[in-house]
């Protein structure tokens, strides 16, 4: 087993990121992430619930892996995305609509009604895959989304969407020049390392990798770990083997439709020829149908 717990699991995300005792490492990184320096910095964060459920029993609900808030009131919903789906960007949106509607306030508060002036709400995405969703491949390990005017300028920060692409960053250690590049590598190669990197001179990287030792957990922490390790392997065992029986498939496939159009040429070159229906069936396969329709 590796010395420092792998960041993908549920367990040491939770750990690192949704545990009350570690939320100053949330907070650097998501300082980090939103570039707030001096006064903008968020000073503390207070963790709600991370389960959201709809306003009648029939509606779908929403669980987040992090769900917390500063005192300002901006929320944060903070999600590791361990494998590729269908709709991940819909699936985002519809999850930070539980973080908009809560904000709604219920009858006369100070004698007055809710006048909709809501706080700003965060939807940070770490993902273990490449998004494709918008067909345009680039090299970006960190894509912002704000809601723009048809002419780009914002028109609103009461929404947000941060979304890092992990298998993008692709730095060593004596390339790393940011907090934010400390803190990708970090989340990347955690699991790999045998020691702190001598380039993350930051005490909040002393803090995660006392955190992050294996040896230091107790029995039912190292027991939680593996299990939740035991789940990351076999996700991505499944998605490796899915992904292999995909490619030969998609081989096998090549192979028939070459066959075909191979049969359907000479099959044509034959019947230009003056060979009978009959003949050519029997020498491409073809049925009489599709030679007569050539």
């Amino acid at each position: 087993m590796s010395r420092y717990i792998n960041f993908y699991t549920d367990f040491a995300f939770k750990k690192i990121f949704g545990t009350e005792a570690n939320k100053d490492l949330l907070i650097s990184f998501l300082n980090c992430l939103l570039n707030l320096q001096g006064d903008k910095e968020i000073a503390d964060l207070t963790y709600l619930n991370s389960e959201q459920l709809g306003e009648a029993a029939s509606e779908r609900r929403a669980i987040y892996d992090v769900y917390c808030k500063t005192a300002a009131g901006e929320r944060f919903i903070v999600e590791m995305q361990k494998a590729e789906q269908d709709h991940f960007i819909d699936r985002s949106i519809y999850y930070s609509s539980f973080a908009i509607r809560e904000q709604a306030q219920k009858g006369a508060v100070n004698k007055r009604l809710w006048d909709y002036c809501l706080s700003p709400v965060y939807v940070v995405g770490l993902l273990n895959f490449e998004m494709d969703e918008t067909n345009e491949r680039s090299n970006k390990v960190i894509t912002r989304v704000k809601l723009k005017d048809d002419e780009n300028r914002d028109f609103s920060d009461k929404l947000n969407f941060i979304f890092l692409e992990m298998p993008k960053f692709r730095k060593r250690e004596t390339e790393l020049e940011t907090l934010m590049d400390k803190w990708l590598y970090v989340i990347k190669n955690l699991y790999q390392l045998e020691s702190k990197p001598t380039a993350l001179t930051e005490d909040i990287f002393r803090r995660l990798f006392e955190i992050a030792e294996i040896a230091a957990f107790t029995k039912e922490e190292r027991y939680d770990y593996e299990e939740s390790l035991k789940n990351f392997r076999d996700l991505y065992n499944t998605l490796s083997t899915a992904e292999r029986k995909g490619r030969a498939e998609g081989r096998a496939e090549g192979r028939a439709e070459g066959e075909r159009e191979t049969n359907m040429r000479n099959a044509k070159n034959l019947k230009t020829l003056g060979v009978d229906i009959e003949t050519i069936s029997m020498a491409t396969g073809l049925s009489k149908q599709e030679i007569e329709g050539l």
